[in-house]
């Protein structure tokens, strides 16, 4: 008797969209020992990347500007100033990481998902960053401080995503906890 393929259903979809969000609740709190890991590691870009990448943009986005207004309401991580540009950045992470993940078949699984990862981070960064020198510190905020913000601070949180969300997504494949995108031999 053949296997059911097995497939993401919106009900699927929706629980694993309600898993990130609580991670992005509990990580920020694992990582508060560490004096300004928030802004060093970024640990709620890590379920809402993740949460595009399984479940699409659309739970994506959800995840993205849910999760953190959830942390920040729950355990003010991150506080309400720093709220609005990170709601813009994690739902533009959750989106475009879902579409380029859809969009993008190279035939080698890591190679889709640094792919997807990349276009979403860069993607986030600057559409945070037009948000806050725009409309959220209009006036006061430079391309110096967006630079030194989104790039040079959370350089180890963005090297902690390159290397820690390909093996997550890799590791729920091979454990069937989501499907496979390729057939094995084609990662």
């Amino acid at each position: 008797m053949e296997a059911q393929k097995f497939r993401l259903t919106h009900v699927r979809r929706a629980v694993l969209t309600a898993m990130c969000m609580a991670m992005c609740v509990v990580l920020p709190i694992a990582f508060h020992a560490i004096p300004n890991a928030g802004s060093i590691i970024s640990p709620i870009h890590i379920p809402v990347l993740l949460c595009g990448l399984i479940a699409g943009p659309v739970y994506g986005t959800l995840c993205g500007i849910i999760g953190p207004l959830l942390s920040s309401v729950i355990t003010q991580m991150p506080s309400m100033a720093y709220l609005p540009p990170m709601m813009v950045e994690c739902a533009v992470y959750g989106f475009l990481s879902g579409l380029m993940i859809r969009c993008v078949r190279t035939k080698h699984l890591y190679a889709d998902l640094y792919l997807s990862l990349l276009v979403a981070m860069i993607g986030g960064r600057l559409l945070a960053g037009a948000a806050k020198a725009l409309i959220f510190a209009a006036g006061a905020y430079s391309f110096k401080m967006w630079a030194m913000s989104y790039f040079v601070t959370s350089l180890p949180g963005i090297a902690i995503q390159l290397a820690l969300i390909p093996s997550v997504i890799v590791a729920l494949e091979a454990a069937h906890l989501i499907p496979g995108r390729y057939p094995k031999g084609k990662q």
